[in-house]
């Protein structure tokens, strides 16, 4: 006898059994006819005793059926429960989330609004990893990430939430001690403070309206793998940046930082919510996703 029992068999002639008929057995399984006789010959195969008798008329239990019976009620009882409670599980947010998200946008955006997530679900938990370095997600076991970017095509699943503007910008100091550009081949001769995780780091590319494109090898005094880090040499009046909205928004409209070549600007970017492929996910999951969506969105 194979070492594994025929669960799905005892679990069709427990059917069977209680509603005393092969038709009314494979309607309420949502199973053939036929699989349902196959089931119920292959079980008594199997066992090497006949389980039912039949006729055009009426169903009844053998003796080894009747004993039988009890044991494969509770397997099929006991499975349906097992099933009940697992989608309840899966569709009650529950368990932790693994979210990967870029350090300053992470810090200034979505930390402050995580705190209302778990209030919200307070039987799940967030494991935030901040860091501008491209993560992999499925290697890394992310459930989701955000990324701030031009996305390449890939097997993943990404949501765009809203475009992000980015800026050439400097202090008002070393505008006045400079001189300010008005085309970005002027740059050639300004100090530029670079950011490490561009596509192209050691090019910068500037379009205009009319669809220019101007590319250029920056040379500054600093580079940083975090646009934060740049914000102290900027404000010092030590070069000129490009950098997102949600890191210089403020100081532009307070008039610590300027915008520069305004008829110029870097190619357009975008915030994504990215998943591995597949699914379903998990209710967990999901959650979230519909909470960054809903509040990261413009």
């Amino acid at each position: 006898m194979p070492k594994l029992p025929d669960l799905e068999g005892l679990a069709i002639f427990a059917k069977i059994a209680e509603l005393r008929s092969f038709a009314l057995a494979a309607k309420d399984l949502e199973l053939s006819k036929a699989t349902v006789s196959k089931a119920v010959a292959r079980l008594e195969k199997r066992l090497g005793a006949r389980l039912l008798n039949r006729t055009s008329r009426r169903l009844a239990l053998t003796d080894a059926g009747q004993r039988l019976f009890d044991r494969a009620a509770r397997i099929l009882a006991e499975g349906e429960a097992a099933e009940s409670e697992a989608h309840a599980q899966s569709a009650t947010p529950r368990g932790l989330v693994r979210l990967a998200v870029p350090m300053s946008f992470g810090l200034k955006e979505v930390a402050p609004i995580l705190p209302e997530f778990l209030a919200r679900y307070p039987e799940v938990s967030v494991d935030l990893h901040l860091s501008d370095e491209l993560v992999d997600l499925i290697g890394a076991g992310f459930d989701a990430a955000l990324r701030i970017a031009a996305l390449p095509d890939s097997s993943l699943r990404a949501r765009r939430l809203r475009g992000v503007g980015r800026y050439l910008v400097a202090a008002p100091s070393y505008l006045e001690q400079h001189g300010r550009p008005t085309h970005p081949r002027d740059l050639m001769h300004h100090a530029c403070l670079c950011y490490a995780y561009l596509p192209t780091p050691d090019v910068w590319r500037f379009v205009n309206k009319a669809g220019d494109e101007v590319q250029l090898r920056p040379n500054g005094p600093m580079r940083a793998n975090n646009a934060d880090a740049l914000a102290p040499a900027l404000l010092a009046g030590l070069g000129l940046a490009v950098q997102p909205d949600f890191v210089v928004g403020e100081a532009i409209t307070e008039g610590r930082l300027e915008v520069v070549m305004p008829d110029w600007g870097p190619p357009p970017i975008a915030l994504h919510l990215v998943m591995p492929p597949g699914g379903p996910r998990p209710a967990r999951v999901e959650a979230l996703a519909a909470f960054l969506t809903d509040r990261l969105s413009a």
